[in-house]
């Protein structure tokens, strides 16, 4: 019977752009800027590297894998573009893990980009994109869509107002102050609760700085087996413990069985994920997390679909400070989507580097005094009723 990839692949090196508007470089100089601080960290030559992976969701960078290997120079090495919506940066470090984890590679690297600024992508629908999307996404904002999942929470939890968004405005504050220390975060500066609380609004309840920012950037990943990292003088090396992948069959927008609280594929792949991690309690075993906080409510709902709070819960658990960076379980310590940026092919990869280096202790001003056993990215692409869910779960040894 399969049982996942735990502990078979060790992350060698990684390496992250800084994010934010990039007016000053173009696609391929972000694809080199990530891969020359990976391959760095890695300390192997490009020419060990056997098979890559290029998470790009758009198209300003060129259609297919062969942008990336331009970039880089990788002469006749296969490359295969990957694009899973918000989730393309964990699903192109899932196919580099497994081709390691499989032995079919001894090295490969997956790499996501997005140059999003000089599409003109503003977070807005586009044209069309087949006839699912049209039928099912006709005047559909990403705003609009999570300011549902806000007030469905709010409806089944019984919340005052005035409570929900107290919480989702203490998510963006944290956000904002963990960013200043993060030198390659896209939104640098700290905002005041009251700021948040009486911001504009974009979709109701969700206000300005509720919702995450359009960045340039790139991040890339390095793997190969924990023997050959040890062999080539790795002593304290990064494993995968998990990575899981759950997308929707539709079942969320076919009947009155989902009542937009909670995100359904984020709590299946979270059960696969602990499962193949051998986690039995995450609350107390995961120790850091990155998630997909393109929305304040998004962090705050996902703390309950990974088990890190009881149902109707988190919105305390967040005002109490659980998940802010001295608390219990950290959340977004680099400053996540909201502020270091959302380059949407970079964003699965630059979350687990911001946990493999909290876990070597190399996160600079922003490192986490607390010992961490597990360190946790979620990924999340689509909206709350359809949608991609990757989650990745890291740790020592």
């Amino acid at each position: 019977m399969a049982s996942g990839i735990r502990d078979k692949v060790a992350i060698l090196g990684m390496g992250c752009s800084r994010f934010g508007e990039r007016w000053d470089t173009d696609g391929p100089s972000l694809i080199v800027e990530a891969f020359q601080e990976a391959i760095a960290d890695a300390d192997i030559d490009p020419g060990e590297l056997q098979a890559g992976w290029f998470g790009h969701a758009g198209n300003a960078v060129g259609p297919g894998a062969v942008p990336l290997a331009l970039a880089l120079r990788l002469h006749n090495i296969p490359v295969t573009r990957v694009e899973n919506a918000c989730a393309t940066g964990t699903e192109a470090l899932r196919g580099a893990a497994y081709a390691v984890a499989s032995g079919a590679c001894d090295f490969a690297f997956a790499l996501g980009v997005e140059k999003l600024k000089d599409s003109g992508y503003g977070g807005l629908p586009g044209g069309s994109r087949g006839p699912f999307y049209d039928a099912t996404n006709a005047n559909m904002t990403a705003p609009g869509t999570f300011a549902q999942l806000a007030s469905g929470y709010r409806a089944r939890h019984g919340m005052a107002a005035d409570d929900l968004k107290r919480a989702m405005a203490h998510v963006s504050v944290k956000s904002h102050a963990n960013a200043t220390l993060n030198p390659k975060a896209h939104l640098r500066t700290p905002i005041t609760m009251e700021r948040a609380v009486n911001a504009p609004l974009v979709a109701a309840p969700l206000g300005l700085f509720d919702c995450c920012g359009v960045s340039d950037g790139a991040a890339c990943a390095i793997v190969t087996r924990p023997e050959i990292a040890r062999a080539l003088g790795k002593k304290d090396i990064v494993t995968i413990k998990a990575l899981q992948l759950a997308a929707t069959g539709g079942w969320e927008a076919q009947g009155a069985g989902w009542d937009y609280s909670y995100v359904p594929t984020t709590r299946a792949a979270a059960a696969r994920a602990y499962s193949e991690a051998g986690i039995s309690d995450p609350a107390r075993d995961i120790g850091l997390t990155e998630v997909h906080d393109c929305f304040s409510i998004t962090e705050l709902v996902t703390m309950e679909d990974l088990g890190l709070s009881k149902d109707g819960a988190a919105w305390r658990d967040v005002l109490d400070g659980r998940f802010d960076a001295d608390g219990q379980i950290p959340c977004q310590i680099d400053g996540g989507l909201k502020c270091f940026g959302h380059p949407i092919g970079a964003t699965g990869i630059r979350m687990v580097y911001e946990n493999y280096l909290q876990l070597l202790g190399r996160a600079g001003e922003r490192q986490v005094s607390k010992d961490i056993g597990f360190a946790l990215s979620h990924n999340l692409g689509g909206a709350p009723f359809h949608n991609i869910c990757s989650i990745a779960i890291v740790g020592r040894g």
